[in-house]
């Protein structure tokens, strides 16, 4: 994990403010402490299998000043369950939107907390051809409850594999406990409900 601050983190704030709004969706400020903005970047130049994409957290700390937290993540499912589908309609890989109050902090599997699904649905491209690509054809796309949740992989995990079959997963679990530390504070200071934003690394290099 990375953990930006002063000047830096305002320009990173600047720059994915920029592109949220253009977009149209919303970016969170109101000057309030743990106003969270989640924000995935899915790299639209990586592999199949690998932890190559980025979960952003940039908010206002206790101080109103700006952070940036950056961690390794997947937006995409792993090669296991691209070739073994648990859906009849295949594997879900999650479109790029923003998904506003559609996670909450829960239970994931009923094992540990996580960011869950259990707000709003989400859309979903389905991936059925059990080869090692990611396809993303419009004509697949399903919108429904899905259990799309942000959770973490192992230890200090090398390759996706099972660890996600359409969740947004972080690489190392130490990094997860950070991010659900920031989780924790903004639903008490703010209330148990999350919007999640997913964007493309070409959002970025525009």
């Amino acid at each position: 994990m990375a953990k930006i601050r002063g000047f830096h983190a305002e320009v990173i704030k600047e720059r994915y403010r920029k592109i949220i709004e253009k977009k149209g969706y919303k970016f969170f400020d109101s000057d309030v402490p743990y106003n969270v903005n989640i924000i995935g970047v899915r790299n639209m130049h990586g592999q199949v299998n690998k932890f190559d994409d980025l979960i952003l957290v940039i908010y206002r700390d206790s101080y109103k000043r700006w952070i940036v937290d950056s961690y390794q993540a997947t937006t995409d499912p792993g090669l296991y369950w691209l070739k073994k589908p648990m859906n009849v309609d295949g594997t879900a890989i999650l479109c790029p939107g923003q998904y506003r109050g559609s996670h909450k902090i829960d239970k994931h599997q009923g094992k540990y907390e996580a960011l869950c699904q259990r707000g709003a649905e989400v859309t979903v491209w389905r991936d059925a051809d059990r080869d090692a690509r990611h396809d993303m054809d419009d004509s697949s796309k399903q919108t429904g409850w899905f259990g799309i949740n942000l959770h973490k992989a192992g230890r200090a995990s090398i390759r996706v594999d099972k660890w996600s079959a359409g969740c947004q997963v972080f690489k190392n679990d130490s990094d997860f406990k950070g991010f659900m530390q920031t989780m924790n504070e903004a639903a008490k200071r703010l209330g148990n409900s999350f919007t999640y934003t997913l964007i493309e690394s070409t959002d970025v290099e525009d």
